[in-house]
């Protein structure tokens, strides 16, 4: 298999060849990015489809760091995308004011005996705001801060939709693991 820099170089060449082989190498972890933002398959497949227009597009501009650069740096554009989808089709608005819910009791949830497939539906489950900024802290790596600055709310409103995520989907898991045992 060629490494990313080889691939890379094709790329920026023109080679059409190249480029399928590059959408064939990512196009399964583009969908997964897609769709932790997004649950709807048809829209998370757009977001993707529209990354890799814009990932060739603007490939020339970017700068090879290593092996894992070239992948990293196109599923952060589809994770952006996937971001301004979520913003533009729900009127993404965060708040510093949540009700009193019943997950507030529920700090961890045993996830050894939980299929991937299954926690990732539960996160799709999450109310948008939860899962976008669970989706940039977990799978991005990314800090309160930079939640903040990306989605235009405050730090602390990040670091609270965060809490409430993982309360949620510890229920969710807890419930799961709870019917499930045999």
């Amino acid at each position: 298999m060629e490494t990313e820099k080889e691939l890379l170089d094709k790329i920026v060449d023109g080679d059409r060849t190249a480029m399928r082989r590059f959408y064939d190498r990512y196009a399964g972890y583009a969908m997964a990015t897609s769709r932790r933002y997004i649950p709807d398959y048809d829209a998370a497949q757009d977001i993707v489809q529209d990354s890799f227009v814009k990932c060739f597009t603007n490939i020339g501009k970017f700068k090879y760091m290593g092996e894992g650069s070239l992948k990293g740096w196109f599923l952060r554009i589809v994770s952006n995308a996937a971001i301004d989808y979520v913003k533009k089709q729900s009127g993404l608005c965060f708040t510093d004011e949540f009700p009193e819910t019943d997950y507030d009791d529920v700090d961890e949830a045993d996830v050894e005996d939980v299929p991937l497939d299954v926690i990732n539906e539960f996160i799709g489950q999450l109310p948008v705001g939860y899962r976008a900024v669970f989706n940039l802290y977990v799978f991005e790596k990314k800090s309160h801060k930079e939640i903040a600055q990306q989605l235009n709310i405050k730090e602390n409103s990040s670091a609270s939709q965060f809490s409430r995520a993982k309360k949620m989907l510890a229920r969710m898991i807890n419930d799961f693991v709870k019917n499930n045992k045999q």
